[in-house]
């Protein structure tokens, strides 16, 4: 493990985040999941793929 890593860590611990950071991060990771569990079940949308404009000439 890098140095640096241990001394984040420590940095960390005597300061946690505040409830606020907990919950806004936690937020954004629950709308990824819920975005890659909606993309798994259904796929992705046609109408939301680009065009491959190198196949069209």
């Amino acid at each position: 493990m890098n140095p640096r890593w241990l001394l984040r860590a420590k940095r960390w611990a005597q300061n946690p985040p505040s409830p606020a950071k907990i919950k806004f991060v936690a937020a954004i990771l629950l709308f990824c999941l819920i975005l890659f569990g909606i993309e798994r079940v259904w796929g992705w949308p046609d109408w939301l793929t680009p065009n491959d404009l190198r196949r069209a000439r």
